[in-house]
């Protein structure tokens, strides 16, 4: 897991681990729109969702992930970023030598939640796309910084 190919040019993905779901988005192959793909039900006793998700870095032919790394707001990494850091771990074995790289995922999911009820995105529809739209805030960003 490294910047190796930070600069490359082509399709990355981002990816918003949770203990439930995992929301997963692409940016375009120039790297400047972050769009969302699906949301993979989180299965840690079997990988499933490590695996579509390394069929879907194959299938778009992807320079890279950036993986959200949740922190609290002080900075610090907890349970949430460990677990993060192990599925990271994990799907880079999967995809190598597509790299993996962890980007801050501080307030993503909220930023989300606030974009989708203020385009009247509610309840259970609301929960379905949470965390693609998490996945995209989160790549958006990187991809945003990265050509800053």
């Amino acid at each position: 897991m490294s910047g190796d190919g930070r600069d490359a040019p082509g399709i990355w993905f981002g990816v918003d681990v949770g203990t439930v779901r995992v929301g997963v988005a692409r940016s375009d192959p120039n790297g400047t729109l972050a769009v969302p793909v699906t949301t993979l039900t989180r299965d840690a006793r079997t990988d499933r969702d490590i695996t579509e998700l390394a069929a879907l870095v194959a299938e778009y032919e992807a320079c890279g992930v950036v993986l959200g790394l949740p922190r609290t707001l002080a900075g610090r990494e907890g349970t949430a970023a460990e677990l993060a850091r192990d599925y990271g771990q994990r799907l880079a074995a999967r995809i190598v030598p597509v790299p993996v790289e962890f980007v801050d995922e501080r307030l993503t999911t909220v930023s989300a939640q606030r974009k989708l009820q203020q385009g009247g995105v509610r309840g259970r529809a609301g929960r379905a796309v949470i965390d693609q739209a998490a996945a995209v805030e989160l790549l958006q960003h990187w991809l945003d910084v990265r050509r800053a």
